[in-house]
């Protein structure tokens, strides 16, 4: 994915899947539609613009947006390219990106939200009906009429039950099958004891059934299952439209022929073709042509460097300037790829131990539920003489009013209230426990290309240079798609700088690009091609014949928001620091004009991870924000993490939170949501807590009726619903 990329997230898992499943339903015969995304479609006028449009091409049948996700999904003949449909949606002024279709299977996701959703919406149908035949009941209905109400309820609590309880069935029966008493135990016993006491009573005439309160608990208890289910679900949905932005394919050489195949398909020994803008798709040799390579992602070094025949390159590095053949040496599992993956693996291993505040009071919780309802069922099976009916009545009232259904909204309804904010903030939660740990966050560790800057350069020395020079240097830069070129072109473009009459353009790869002007050669490019002597700082030289060669020097263009980023986590007292793989230069003058005391420079993937592990040791809590592949590990050791959206898959994966704007601004508002977060889920459980200390010594005491205990526990849960939402 180019720099430039800005995806869109994904809010809406069951569109997501629609796509796919059409791309499975198609015939064998007929191609997978093209998936393109939108990023800046937002409106009708775009919908019938880009359809119109791609409509026109030339062996399109059909184009279909969808505004929701923000894509297009493109039926046509197999000769049309995704490239010549984003250079026709560029020409309609819309930002395109090829998606792969592959990574954007969320069926399964799908059907289990369906799934949870329908069984939510199956009990609270049931409990709106067993509560209005309740009230024939609490009316004074006696004998016959009591007990046919009773029935009726039974008829239709009991299906309900069985049904809408499954979730928790199944979990509390794995918990018990390994020997543990999980969140669900306590659950599935309220219910089920909740539903057969109702029953027994309604079998032996008794007053009173319960029915209500079993599908009442079901019902609330789905609920918080359902918002924990969607917070997770909107983040995978949205990463895996980030990932589908990484499309894995190669053009290998076959009997002089380029065949398009997936990576997974490389051998060593393969020629593959490289053309410029294109990432290297494995590690190799350059055997055949000349160029510069962006190793910007992989080792924070922006300035790009030379490579021809000899040169040995990394897959995921992009060839900038002319087209390479290179012999894989390395592909899959045994590339450099994978051996950076090897040292994430080792670092998430100990970020994976983090426990949640939700676990940890549940291991507790747990086992005093049981313990409480045991105690109470023994106790007045004592006191009563032996009246089992009254016991189980009591027990089962303890065990439904000290029911984990707040316990278990408590962290469920704040993390979604905290995720929604941060989204509309441009901040995508893709784990459960982030907020939690960035919430502990008292270290920040930054990377530098990319992250805390664009990758892009700016011209810094544009009004040194002479009108003229200025024209002959727009006019050669405006023939590159160098980056320094690049930017030289767009900055004397903004100074209405317009380029010289030059004929005989042409670039030579790895070195720069040259022209005639009124018969002289000029040149633009690097100091050793034309013999200029080489300047600490990022630059290109410009040659005209006419006395020495002169230099236009960069600076790495900031991120939007980095310096209030930088001071507004400085204001929150945390320590910031800035690790880069770039050159001391660079790195030196990006601290300073950020006010970060604490830089290192030319560091390494290893030295990253290991600095970060070492401030861990430390007993710091660190955040740390990066974007290449350089990153990954440090990513993976860093208590938290957070990655831009324009980072490669692989960092991204290794991040908890994923930036979807360019804006860094909002890194700083998210460690304060996540602080106020981690309140209201402690004063969730303390809500909880107060609760059980004033309704269990009642339930115990044989003052609460299994149904009063169910509205006790759904006025808790809806207290600790109302408090999560003080978050939005």
């Amino acid at each position: 994915m180019t720099a430039a990329a800005r995806p869109s997230a994904s809010a809406c898992p069951a569109c997501a899947a629609v796509p796919a499943a059409e791309a499975l339903a198609a015939p064998a015969a007929q191609a997978a539609p093209l998936m393109l995304s939108l990023p800046t479609a937002h409106c009708a006028v775009c919908m019938s613009t880009v359809e119109r449009g791609l409509g026109a091409v030339p062996g399109v049948r059909s184009a279909r947006v969808n505004l929701t996700l923000k894509r297009v999904s493109v039926e046509a003949e197999p000769e049309v390219t995704a490239d010549q449909l984003i250079a026709v949606l560029d020409g309609l002024g819309y930002e395109a990106h090829e998606l792969d279709a592959g990574s954007l299977n969320t069926t399964e996701t799908d059907r289990r939200g369906r799934d949870l959703l329908m069984r939510l919406g199956v009990a609270g149908f049931a409990m709106m009906n067993v509560m209005i035949l309740s009230i024939a009941v609490w009316s004074g209905a006696e004998a016959e009429t009591r007990d046919m109400f009773h029935w009726l309820s039974a008829a239709i609590a009991l299906p309900t039950v069985v049904f809408a309880g499954q979730p928790f069935f199944r979990n509390a029966w794995v918990a018990l099958r390994a020997g543990r008493l999980g969140m669900d135990v306590p659950i599935t016993l309220a219910i089920l004891l909740a539903a057969g006491l109702s029953l027994y009573e309604t079998i032996e005439g008794g007053r009173h059934a319960y029915f209500d309160a079993a599908v009442s608990l079901t019902f609330f208890l789905l609920a918080g299952r359902y918002l924990d289910f969607r917070t997770r679900a909107v983040a995978r949905s949205a990463a895996e439209e980030l990932a589908a932005l990484e499309v894995p394919r190669a053009s290998r050489l076959q009997d002089g022929d380029e065949v398009t195949v997936p990576i997974a398909e490389l051998r060593v020994g393969d020629l593959v073709r490289v053309r410029p803008g294109a990432r290297m798709p494995a590690d190799g040799v350059v055997t055949e042509g000349r160029s510069e390579l962006d190793r910007s992602l992989l080792t924070g070094e922006s300035l790009p460097v030379p490579a021809g025949p000899g040169s040995t390159v990394s897959a995921g590095e992009v060839n900038l300037t002319g087209p390479l053949t290179l012999r894989v040496t390395a592909a899959g599992r045994d590339s450099a790829l994978q051996r950076m993956a090897d040292l994430v693996a080792v670092a998430e291993s100990g970020r994976n131990r983090y426990t949640s505040l939700a676990d940890r009071a549940a291991r507790i919780y747990a086992p005093g539920v049981h313990l409480l309802s045991l105690a109470a069922f023994l106790g007045w099976l004592w006191v009563s003489g032996g009246d089992v009916r009254l016991a189980v009545n009591i027990a089962v009232a303890v065990l439904i009013i000290t029911c984990p259904c707040a316990l278990g909204l408590a962290v469920p309804a704040v993390v979604t209230a905290a995720s929604g904010r941060l989204f509309r903030r441009g901040l995508l939660i893709k784990d459960g426990t982030a907020l939690e740990r960035l919430a502990e966050v008292d270290t920040v560790v930054f990377d530098k290309t990319g992250t805390l800057t664009m990758g892009t350069p700016v011209l810094r020395n544009l009004h040194d240079h002479s009108r003229a020079d200025l024209e002959i240097a727009a006019a050669l830069a405006g023939a590159s798609a160098h980056p320094l070129a690049r930017a030289l072109a767009d900055a004397a473009a903004a100074e209405g700088v317009g380029p010289a009459p030059l004929s005989d353009l042409r670039e030579v790869p790895g070195r720069g690009i040259e022209g005639l002007w009124q018969g002289r050669r000029v040149r633009l490019g690097r100091a050793e091609w034309l013999g200029a002597e080489p300047v600490a700082a990022t630059a290109t030289w410009l040659d005209t014949g006419e006395g020495a060669p002169r230099a236009f020097t960069f600076a790495d263009r900031l991120r939007p928001g980095a310096e209030a980023a930088v001071a507004a986590l400085k204001a929150q007292g945390k320590r910031v620091l800035l690790i880069s793989g770039d050159t001391e230069a660079s790195v030196a003058d990006l601290a300073a004009r950020l006010g970060i005391a604490e830089w290192t420079a030319g560091a390494l993937p290893k030295q990253k991870a290991a600095r970060v592990a070492a401030l861990a040791g430390q007993g710091a809590r660190v955040l740390m924000v990066g974007d290449g592949l350089n990153d990954t590990a440090a990513l993976a050791a860093a208590h938290v993490s957070i990655s831009p959206a324009s980072a490669l898959d692989a960092a991204r994966v290794a991040s908890d939170i994923v930036l979807l704007g360019q804006d860094m601004a909002p890194i700083a508002e998210a460690a304060q949501v996540a602080r106020r977060a981690v309140r209201r889920i402690k004063e969730n459980f303390g809500v909880s807590l107060a609760y059980n200390l004033i309704a269990v010594p009642v339930a115990i005491l044989g003052l609460a009726t299994p149904l009063a205990a169910a509205l006790a526990m759904s006025a808790s849960s809806i207290t600790v619903s109302l408090n999560a939402l003080r978050l939005r």
